[in-house]
C-alpha cells in the first residue's frame, strides 16, 4: 500500500471548496498516493482508492466484499456505529436472501425497456411540477419543486406506496445516511419504524394486491421456485424506496446546476436535443459529489491492484467520483463534454453490486432534462454557482437548494 507523506492519515470525507468543484485532495492523491490511508469520523482507518483502474478493479473483485463490513475488524464510519452503517438490519436481511438470487428476482423489473415505457408518465409528472413552480413564480427552488418530488412520485407509484407518506421516507433516509447528526438509538429507532411501516404495507397488499412491484414480488420466485421471505420483501421495499429517491433527487439538482453554470452547455442542448442522453451520462461522470461517500469494501485477503496492494482486513473506500476525474482514463477529465462517447463512468458502481436501479435513474434524468429544455428554455440560476451549498455530514451530498429563474 502506498504511504502518505504525513504520520496522521487525512480525515475522510474531504471538504470541497465549492458545491460543484471536487476536493483538492483528489488530484494530489491520484498523483502521489492512489491507495491512501484515511481516517473516518469514528477514528478508524481505511484505504481510499482514487484512480479509475484501481476503483473499477476493486468493485468487481470477489475478494473485496460488502458483506465483510459486518466483521468486527471492519472500519466504522462513525464512533457510535457499532455495526456499521452498511451493515444495517435491512442490509443483513437482503444479504440473507442471497445477493445473486435477490438481484435476479428484483432486477427484471428495472430493465431499460421497462423504464423506457414509464418515461411518458415521468415527463407528464415533471410537466405538472413545472406548472406549479411557474404558478408560484420566480425565483423558485428546483430541489423542492422538481428534483425531490419527481423521484418520490415515480418510486412510490412503482412500489404501490402512498405518495402522502413521502415525508416519512425523507426523515428515515436522512437518519440512515447521516454520519454525525443522529445517535445510535435514533438510528436504530428509524430502522425499526421503517421496517414496521413496510411490513404493514406488505400485509395490506397481501390482503388486496395491486398492480405494483411489491404485489408482484409477493408472487415471484427464484429458479428453484422459492419465494422471497417476508423479511426480504420488507427490506426490498425499504432499499428501493431509499435508493429510488435519494440519489436521483440529488442528481436532478446537480445536473441542472452544472448545465446552467456554463451557459454554453445549456444553449448547446437547446440547439441539439439529441445530446440529452450523452449529456446525462457526462454529468454523472463529471459531478464531484454524485456518488457521495463512495462504496465500501472489506478485503478478505491481500488484493494486488495496479497501483499497490490492499492488505487483508482493510476496509476500502472506492471513490467513483474521484475515479471519474482520473486523467489516465479520460481525455480532458476536468472538462464537461456533452457529446462524450464512449463514457464508461463509475457513477453507478461496477460489477455484481452496481446500482440495480440505474436504468430508472437514467430515464428520470433524461425525462426531467427534456421537459426543462422544452418548458423553460430561458432557465437560469438565481444565485452564483459558488454560493450553492450541499448537505454536510451525509453519505450522500445533495444540494440543499437550487434557486432558478426563467
Amino acid at each position: 500500500m502506498s504511504q502518505t507523506r504525513s504520520a496522521q492519515p487525512p480525515k475522510y470525507p474531504f471538504r470541497a471548496p465549492e458545491a460543484l468543484v471536487p476536493p483538492e485532495e483528489w488530484a494530489d492523491l491520484r498523483q502521489t498516493c492512489p491507495l491512501a490511508p484515511v481516517t473516518f469520523p469514528s477514528g478508524d482507518e481505511a484505504v481510499l482508492l482514487t484512480r479509475y483502474e484501481d476503483v473499477r478493479t476493486a468493485l468487481v473483485d470477489p475478494r473485496l466484499t460488502r458483506e465483510g463490513l459486518a466483521r468486527p475488524d471492519a472500519a466504522r464510519i462513525t464512533a457510535g456505529d457499532a455495526e456499521g452503517i452498511f451493515s444495517s438490519p435491512m442490509a443483513k436481511t437482503l444479504n440473507a436472501e442471497g445477493h445473486v438470487r435477490w438481484r435476479r428476482m428484483v432486477g427484471k423489473w428495472f430493465t431499460a425497456k421497462r423504464m423506457s415505457a414509464l418515461r411518458p408518465r415521468m415527463e407528464e409528472m415533471t410537466d405538472r411540477l413545472v406548472d406549479t413552480m411557474i404558478e408560484q413564480g420566480a425565483p423558485a427552488d428546483l430541489v423542492s419543486h422538481v428534483a425531490f418530488p419527481l423521484p418520490v412520485y415515480v418510486i412510490c407509484t412503482m412500489l404501490g406506496v402512498p405518495e402522502g407518506d413521502r415525508d416519512l421516507f425523507k426523515a428515515w433516509s436522512d437518519t440512515f445516511l447521516n454520519m454525525t447528526r443522529y445517535t445510535r438509538e435514533e438510528t436504530d429507532a428509524a430502522h425499526r419504524e421503517f421496517a414496521a411501516y413496510m411490513s404493514g404495507l406488505i400485509a395490506e397488499k397481501r390482503a388486496a394486491p395491486g398492480d405494483d412491484l411489491l404485489s408482484r414480488l409477493m408472487d415471484a420466485s427464484d429458479t428453484e421456485g422459492e419465494p422471497m421471505s417476508e423479511a426480504g420483501l420488507a427490506a426490498t421495499g425499504q432499499a428501493l424506496l431509499l435508493a429510488g429517491h435519494e440519489t436521483t433527487a440529488g442528481f436532478v439538482a446537480t445536473m441542472t446546476a452544472h448545465l446552467l453554470s456554463d451557459r454554453s452547455r445549456w444553449e448547446r442542448l437547446l440547439e441539439d436535443r439529441s445530446l440529452i442522453r450523452s449529456a446525462v451520462e457526462e454529468v454523472l461522470r463529471f459531478d464531484p459529489n454524485g456518488s457521495g461517500f463512495g462504496m465500501l469494501r472489506y478485503a478478505h485477503e491481500d488484493v494486488e491492484l495496479a497501483d499497490g496492494t490492499i492488505p487483508r482486513g482493510a476496509t476500502v473506500v472506492c471513490s467513483m467520483a474521484a475515479a471519474n476525474r482520473d486523467e489516465r482514463a479520460w481525455a480532458d477529465a476536468d472538462s464537461m463534454d456533452l457529446g462524450r462517447s464512449p463514457n464508461p463512468h463509475l457513477a453507478f458502481g461496477a460489477g455484481p453490486h452496481s446500482c440495480l436501479g440505474q436504468p430508472l435513474a437514467r430515464t428520470e434524468l433524461q425525462a426531467v432534462l427534456s421537459v426543462l429544455l422544452r418548458r423553460l428554455p430561458g432557465l437560469e440560476p438565481a444565485i452564483d454557482a459558488t454560493k450553492l451549498r450541499r448537505q454536510e455530514g451525509m453519505l450522500t451530498t445533495p444540494l440543499l437548494e437550487m434557486p432558478v429563474t426563467w
